[in-house]
């Protein structure tokens, strides 16, 4: 059923948006980023996760089972597909780990074991891949450029991310009922390097996901995660707008705001999370799907895009903040899982 939220987003209305999102997903399962536009691995994910929780999982379904089949052999995707074929053959470690939370987050949604045993194939393999760019000091490196050459260097949301997936994929390993201590203890390494050593990442502060990341990835929770919010608030959040994506832009983004959303409510800033979700219904297109942003002060829409990725970051979030579903403690599970 799909997540209400009084006063900020109807039943109907988060149903309309997912509609929205499964409108241009394609008869294969893939789903772009705008009609038949481009997709990629994460943010394909990221859409079918957000159907799943309005309802729609057969389409969910349909998205992840397009991934296993087109996985390549050493367990990557590229970085760019369009109308299903390969245009940019790199292959991005955060975009092929995001399987196993998109998979762990189906299953939570529907109940569906066999889904899983289906998937782990696909998912083992992708976490391999991720886990092969991982340093012996915990960062992964971003990429494999399109000849297999690592790329560095280290990115902290890319890793931040790749955190909560290694934590999803232990979880669909230990309800398969099979061991992987090797992603725990990589796992661990990369947490470790994620709190404490900040020069293995490239230098990318002024962008406000590195800044939430470490939160809704799991790294940080409790005290250590407030305080990291809390240092970067005035940097990011633009009262009555949202979340600018770059420090001293005057543009704010729904994803962001969206992200930023969750990981408030995963460490128990409701009131705040609650407001945010509320500054970001301004950009609800009258088709359900959310514009992309804003500048500020004047309020142009810019880019003028509807991404299936951005609509899915608002479901996410009202589904969190519902606390109703059985997907609704998805990101807060994860981080005290961490702790």
């Amino acid at each position: 059923m799909p997540p209400e939220l009084s006063g900020l987003l109807s039943r109907r209305q988060a149903a309309v948006t997912a509609c929205a999102i499964a409108d241009a997903q394609l008869r294969s399962g893939c789903i772009p980023g705008t009609p038949g536009g481009a997709a990629d691995p994460w943010n394909h994910v990221e859409a079918a996760m957000a159907i799943d929780v309005a309802g729609l999982e057969s389409e969910a379904e349909r998205a992840y089972f397009w991934l296993a089949a087109t996985q390549r052999s050493d367990g990557s995707w590229g970085v760019r597909y369009r109308d299903e074929a390969v245009v940019d053959r790199a292959a991005d470690a955060n975009f092929c780990a995001y399987v196993a939370t998109g998979a762990w987050h189906h299953h939570l949604a529907t109940g569906d074991g066999g889904f899983l045993a289906e998937m782990w194939p696909t998912i083992e393999a992708a976490v391999e891949f991720a886990l092969g760019l991982q340093a012996p000091s915990g960062e992964v490196l971003w990429a494999r450029d399109a000849a297999g050459q690592p790329s560095a260097p280290a990115l902290l949301t890319s890793s931040s991310c790749i955190h909560l997936s290694l934590g999803c994929a232990l979880e669909v390993a230990a309800w398969l009922g099979l061991e992987r201590p090797a992603w725990g203890a990589a796992r661990h390494r990369l947490a470790h390097a994620i709190r404490y050593r900040p020069q293995a990442f490239g230098d990318r502060a002024r962008y406000s996901m590195d800044w939430y990341y470490p939160v809704l990835g799991g790294v940080l929770d409790g005290p250590p995660a407030q305080a990291r919010l809390a240092a970067g608030w005035e940097r990011f959040v633009v009262d009555g707008i949202g979340v600018r994506c770059v420090e001293g832009r005057p543009w704010v983004t729904v994803a962001e705001s969206c992200e930023l959303v969750l990981a408030l409510d995963a460490i128990g800033w409701r009131e705040e999370a609650l407001q945010l979700f509320g500054w970001v219904q301004d950009l609800r297109g009258s088709s359900g799907a959310y514009w992309m942003g804003t500048t500020f002060p004047e309020g142009r829409l810019w880019p003028e895009e509807q991404p299936t990725w951005t609509s899915a970051a608002v479901l996410l979030a009202a589904d969190a903040l519902c606390s109703v579903s059985a997907t609704a403690g998805f990101f807060k599970r994860l981080t005290a899982a961490a702790a």
